[in-house]
């Protein structure tokens, strides 16, 4: 089993900058794709990045692409979103996950953290 633990959530104004780590323990995590997921009040938990298990493939959602950016270590067993030029629309409870594959679609992962919240201020 794995557990995934977010961290550095929290309120931002516009234009800012946070960075989220997802902290993996249980078992390792490195030879398994992670991703971030966010979801906003009301709606869908959607796909924000993705990373492959050794680090040299990543994605983007088109809405957070040259913003964000997804990396890890493993030999700290974690995961990072950095954030820059943050936008009230990416307010939402943001997931790290773990799984077989390097994808962008929820189905993809085994496992999932309980989530950290970041709150973007116009």
């Amino acid at each position: 089993q794995v557990q995934l633990v977010e961290s550095g959530g929290g309120l931002v104004q516009a234009g800012g900058s946070l960075r989220l780590s997802c902290a993996a323990s249980g078992r390792t995590v490195s030879t398994y794709a992670m991703g971030w997921f966010r979801q906003a009040p009301g709606k869908e938990r959607e796909f924000v990045a993705t990373i492959s298990w050794s680090g040299s493939s990543t994605r983007y959602a088109d809405s957070v692409k040259g913003r964000f950016t997804i990396s890890r270590d493993n030999a700290k067993n974690t995961m990072y979103l950095q954030m820059n030029s943050l936008k009230p629309e990416d307010t939402a409870v943001y997931y790290c996950a773990a799984g077989s594959l390097n994808a962008n679609t929820r189905a993809a992962y085994n496992y999932w953290g309980q989530g950290t919240q970041v709150t973007v201020s116009s």
